[in-house]
């Protein structure tokens, strides 16, 4: 991260009204968590799936759908993935997942549900 945009979010996150925000939407985030309104969803998609972008095309779908958590390559040459969100966006997450991009052959995926824990953002480990 440049120093210019590292000193820009820190000035950013002073201020008052951004504060706010993100106090606000981290409440209603913990809500939706406590409420049910948000689902975890593991999945670990076998086949050709390492080298096809599926890392990358995965966390531009669940940034387009606003849904949390982490996608990354495991050693057996399947890539493993954690979606966090409401219940719509997730299954819209694990049914790309079932093709993945373009270029991909996903031969098996597995599910497993799991308890929310207020994933934030979505990363490429």
């Amino acid at each position: 991260m440049s120093t210019l945009w590292r000193k820009w979010t820190e000035r950013a996150m002073r201020s008052p009204i951004v504060l706010s925000l993100v106090t606000s939407f981290r409440r209603a985030r913990r809500r939706m968590i406590q409420t049910g309104a948000v689902i975890r969803r593991r999945v670990v998609a076998y086949g050709r799936v390492q080298g096809v972008f599926f890392r990358d095309t995965c966390r531009r779908q669940a940034w387009t759908r606003g849904v949390s958590g982490w996608v990354t390559n495991r050693d057996d040459g399947a890539v493993e993935a954690v979606f966090e969100g409401e219940p719509s966006d997730v299954q819209a997450m694990v049914d790309w997942a079932r093709r993945g991009p373009a270029h991909a052959e996903v031969a098996e995926l597995e599910v497993i549900e799991e308890e929310p824990c207020g994933e934030r953002g979505f990363s490429v480990r």
